[in-house]
């Protein structure tokens, strides 16, 4: 085998490499640049709630105080941003309203089967 021949398959070896490098720079180029399109469009899609939570009333005060028990109307992502104290209340609040509708079923299930109460289910008023 000549020695120009040994020039000619590293140059052919190099070229193909070099192609290689540069597909796969256009490729990592276009994936990225797919990330960041979709990195805005997530940005747009979700950063409008945030938009509301500037006004100076907070979207999770209630709509009247005959209605405590109602839900709280709150944007997606506003507890970030209330109180410590405020989202401590409402956790109590609904872990309590749970409880007791899980109270209320099994009172409402016993009763239907005939069974006796427990103590603890009975309500005292």
């Amino acid at each position: 085998m000549p020695w120009w021949s040994w020039i000619l398959i590293w140059i052919a070896l190099v070229a193909v490499s070099l192609l290689f490098y540069v597909l796969l720079g256009i490729r990592l180029f276009r994936k990225f640049m797919a990330t960041v399109k979709d990195l805005g469009a997530a940005g747009e899609r979700f950063g409008a709630p945030l938009a509301d939570l500037t006004d100076p009333a907070p979207q999770w005060e209630m709509a009247s105080d005959e209605k405590r028990s109602a839900e709280r109307r709150a944007v997606q992502g506003s507890a970030v941003f209330a109180s410590p104290m405020q989202m401590r209340h409402d956790y109590s609040a609904s872990k309590s309203s749970r409880r007791e509708e899980r109270r209320r079923r099994r009172v409402q299930r016993k009763a239907d089967r005939g069974q006796p109460q427990a103590l603890r289910d009975i309500e005292f008023s």
